[in-house]
Protein backbone atom coordinates (compact mmCIF):
# COMPACT_ATOMS: atom_id res chain seq x y z
CA UNK A 1 0.00 0.00 0.00
CA UNK A 2 1.39 3.61 -0.80
CA UNK A 3 2.10 6.02 2.02
CA UNK A 4 -0.22 8.26 0.68
CA UNK A 5 -3.04 5.67 0.59
CA UNK A 6 -2.29 4.53 4.13
CA UNK A 7 -2.63 8.02 5.28
CA UNK A 8 -6.21 8.93 3.80
CA UNK A 9 -6.98 5.75 5.71
CA UNK A 10 -6.04 7.15 8.56
CA UNK A 11 -7.68 10.08 8.09
CA UNK A 12 -10.60 8.34 7.54
CA UNK A 13 -10.30 6.09 10.51
CA UNK A 14 -9.82 9.32 12.70
CA UNK A 15 -12.97 10.49 11.67
CA UNK A 16 -14.77 7.26 12.41
CA UNK A 17 -13.03 7.12 16.26
CA UNK A 18 -14.25 10.48 16.74
CA UNK A 19 -17.67 9.49 16.09
CA UNK A 20 -17.10 6.50 18.40
CA UNK A 21 -16.41 8.64 21.08
CA UNK A 22 -19.50 11.52 20.75
CA UNK A 23 -22.13 8.90 19.62
CA UNK A 24 -24.19 8.72 22.47
CA UNK A 25 -24.35 12.19 22.61
CA UNK A 26 -27.47 13.36 21.54
CA UNK A 27 -26.36 17.26 20.84
CA UNK A 28 -23.52 15.59 19.06
CA UNK A 29 -25.77 13.80 16.30
CA UNK A 30 -25.02 16.29 13.66
CA UNK A 31 -21.24 16.16 14.32
CA UNK A 32 -21.36 12.25 13.74
CA UNK A 33 -23.19 12.38 10.64
CA UNK A 34 -20.72 14.90 9.20
CA UNK A 35 -17.63 12.92 10.63
CA UNK A 36 -19.27 9.81 9.26
CA UNK A 37 -19.60 11.22 5.84
CA UNK A 38 -16.14 12.45 5.85
CA UNK A 39 -14.55 8.85 6.37
CA UNK A 40 -16.69 8.01 3.66
CA UNK A 41 -15.33 10.54 1.48
CA UNK A 42 -11.33 9.99 2.57
CA UNK A 43 -11.74 6.26 2.04
CA UNK A 44 -12.79 6.86 -1.63
CA UNK A 45 -10.03 9.37 -2.28
CA UNK A 46 -7.68 6.47 -0.45
CA UNK A 47 -8.64 3.94 -2.91
CA UNK A 48 -8.49 6.34 -5.95
CA UNK A 49 -4.77 7.47 -4.51
CA UNK A 50 -4.09 3.54 -4.64
CA UNK A 51 -5.14 3.26 -8.57
CA UNK A 52 -2.54 5.79 -9.29
CA UNK A 53 -5.41 8.18 -10.64
CA UNK A 54 -6.06 12.04 -9.85
CA UNK A 55 -8.63 12.34 -7.14
CA UNK A 56 -10.82 15.08 -7.76
CA UNK A 57 -11.30 18.15 -5.22
CA UNK A 58 -15.22 17.08 -4.84
CA UNK A 59 -17.00 16.22 -1.48
CA UNK A 60 -19.91 14.19 -3.25
CA UNK A 61 -19.39 10.67 -2.54
CA UNK A 62 -21.92 10.06 -5.37
CA UNK A 63 -19.12 11.52 -8.02
CA UNK A 64 -16.67 9.74 -6.19
CA UNK A 65 -17.84 6.80 -5.84
CA UNK A 66 -18.48 6.84 -10.04
CA UNK A 67 -14.76 6.82 -10.13
CA UNK A 68 -14.07 3.93 -8.25
CA UNK A 69 -16.91 1.72 -8.95
CA UNK A 70 -15.21 -0.42 -10.98
CA UNK A 71 -12.66 -1.31 -8.39
CA UNK A 72 -15.81 -2.71 -6.22
CA UNK A 73 -16.64 -6.23 -5.14
CA UNK A 74 -19.56 -5.36 -4.35
CA UNK A 75 -21.39 -2.24 -4.92
CA UNK A 76 -22.55 0.28 -2.15
CA UNK A 77 -26.11 1.53 -1.95
CA UNK A 78 -27.02 4.47 -3.29
CA UNK A 79 -29.06 5.93 -1.23
CA UNK A 80 -26.80 5.50 1.57
CA UNK A 81 -24.12 7.94 -0.52
CA UNK A 82 -27.34 10.44 -1.14
CA UNK A 83 -27.87 10.61 2.29
CA UNK A 84 -24.10 11.20 2.71
CA UNK A 85 -24.66 13.58 0.74
CA UNK A 86 -26.92 15.77 1.95
CA UNK A 87 -25.04 15.76 5.52
CA UNK A 88 -22.27 17.35 3.61
CA UNK A 89 -23.73 20.09 1.59
CA UNK A 90 -26.25 20.89 4.68
CA UNK A 91 -23.29 21.28 6.79
CA UNK A 92 -21.69 23.78 5.10
CA UNK A 93 -25.00 25.05 3.71
CA UNK A 94 -27.02 24.91 6.79
CA UNK A 95 -31.04 25.34 5.55
CA UNK A 96 -33.29 26.59 8.38
CA UNK A 97 -34.63 22.50 8.81
CA UNK A 98 -31.44 21.36 10.03
CA UNK A 99 -28.59 18.78 8.33
CA UNK A 100 -30.43 16.22 6.76
CA UNK A 101 -33.69 17.11 4.78
CA UNK A 102 -35.84 15.33 7.86
CA UNK A 103 -33.79 18.19 10.25
CA UNK A 104 -31.01 17.45 12.80
CA UNK A 105 -30.10 14.00 12.75
CA UNK A 106 -31.94 11.81 15.62
CA UNK A 107 -29.56 9.52 17.75
CA UNK A 108 -30.83 6.55 15.45
CA UNK A 109 -29.63 8.31 12.19
CA UNK A 110 -26.07 9.11 13.60
CA UNK A 111 -25.66 5.95 14.32
CA UNK A 112 -26.95 4.53 11.16
CA UNK A 113 -24.19 6.88 9.54
CA UNK A 114 -21.70 5.89 11.58
CA UNK A 115 -22.33 2.28 11.22
CA UNK A 116 -22.34 2.89 7.42
CA UNK A 117 -19.37 4.48 7.12
CA UNK A 118 -17.34 1.95 9.31
CA UNK A 119 -18.60 -0.99 6.96
CA UNK A 120 -17.32 1.11 3.86
CA UNK A 121 -13.89 2.06 5.27
CA UNK A 122 -13.69 -1.99 6.37
CA UNK A 123 -14.11 -3.01 2.84
CA UNK A 124 -11.99 -0.19 1.04
CA UNK A 125 -9.25 -1.66 3.81
CA UNK A 126 -9.84 -5.05 2.84
CA UNK A 127 -10.16 -4.20 -0.77
CA UNK A 128 -6.69 -2.38 -0.43
CA UNK A 129 -5.01 -5.10 1.29
CA UNK A 130 -6.47 -7.70 -0.56
CA UNK A 131 -5.12 -6.25 -3.76
CA UNK A 132 -1.42 -6.11 -2.26
CA UNK A 133 -1.25 -9.65 -1.55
Amino acid sequence: MKTSTQQWLDFAKADLLNCERILDDDFLTAIVAFHSQQAVEKCFKALIEEKNLTIPRIHSLVRLYSVIESFLDQPFEPRELLAFDSVYINSRYPSDIGMIPTGKPTHQDAKEFYESAKKIYDAISILIDFQQA
